[in-house]
């Protein structure tokens, strides 16, 4: 499913909703546990996991070049928030009974060429975050990623 997308300012909010069939602690270990977080988000590592911590970005790309992302807010198995560029994303986990909800919330205070990408990206992200959740390991599926930044092109020429 799309994210909702909103006008904020200059720039957007967007809103992804995923249910998945497992417990919160199960998917707050895949959103927060290195060897997992790997498998569905490689660029991303844990440094110090706690409100005012830091997670690094690493460009996996042989330069060896990475930067530290502030966390904005954070409650265990609960909220997991951070910088993102000029923005930020945050993870909300809500137990139901069956499982969970995850929401995920972008801010992206100015759109730019890269904002499709990166919704995309995300989109895409959190199609191989349920794989991993399902015992299923992936790559990045480019062709799945180019469908959806098209769909986000869309969108985001929608929002002006």
């Amino acid at each position: 499913m799309q994210a909702a997308i909103e006008k904020e300012g200059i720039g957007i909010i967007a809103r992804f909703e995923r249910r998945f069939n497992h417990s919160v602690e199960k998917v707050w270990g895949a959103l927060t546990e290195n060897d997992k977080l790997e498998k569905w988000m490689s660029n991303l590592e844990m440094k110090d996991l706690r409100k005012g911590g830091n997670i690094q970005f690493n460009f996996n790309d042989e330069s060896g070049k990475s930067f530290d992302m502030k966390i904005r807010d954070f409650r265990e198995r609960a909220v997991l928030g951070y910088e993102w560029g000029d923005g930020w994303v945050r993870f909300e986990l809500y137990p139901d009974k069956d499982g969970c909800s995850l929401v995920l919330t972008e801010s992206i205070p100015e759109l730019n060429q890269h904002t499709s990408k990166d919704l995309a990206g995300w989109h895409v992200c959190l199609d191989m975050l349920r794989a991993v959740l399902a015992g299923r390991a992936m790559d990045f599926p480019m062709d799945v990623w180019e469908r959806w930044h098209e769909e986000y092109i869309r969108a985001v020429k929608r929002m002006g």
